[in-house]
């Protein structure tokens, strides 16, 4: 009943700059955390930044100073906004989300479909 729609991936050259944006619809009471990982070939996914519903947030030190995460809680929405990027950013990157459907659900965790981000000169 819930579902995660990323965009924003695509190509671009190393110290360019890519917005994704991830929209969750359906069901939804809360929202605790969102978040994004990414998985490049060879490697395990990994966290890359993660934002709480009281607007904490958690990056990978490989992104921090270059990566922003942000959400809007009335439109159940976040982005990444990916400056200053590396060919090893180079990764599917899926959206995910901790969410409860209603207030007397427990929290489950759905996950976008990803979208690829390639980093090539």
């Amino acid at each position: 009943q819930v579902q995660l729609v990323e965009s924003g991936g695509g190509l671009v050259q190393p110290g360019g700059s890519l917005r994704l944006s991830c929209a969750a619809s359906g069901s939804i009471f809360y929202i605790n955390a969102m978040g994004w990982y990414r998985q490049a070939p060879g490697k395990q996914r990994e966290l890359v930044a993660l934002i709480t519903g009281g607007r904490n947030t958690d990056y990978a030190d490989s992104v921090k100073g270059r990566f922003t995460i942000s959400r809007d809680t009335a439109k159940n929405t976040v982005w990444l906004q990916m400056n200053s990027l590396k060919l090893e950013d180079t990764a599917v990157y899926y959206c995910n989300a901790d969410l409860r459907e209603e207030f007397w659900s427990r929290v489950n965790t759905y996950w976008g479909q990803g979208t690829q981000v390639t980093v090539s000169s």
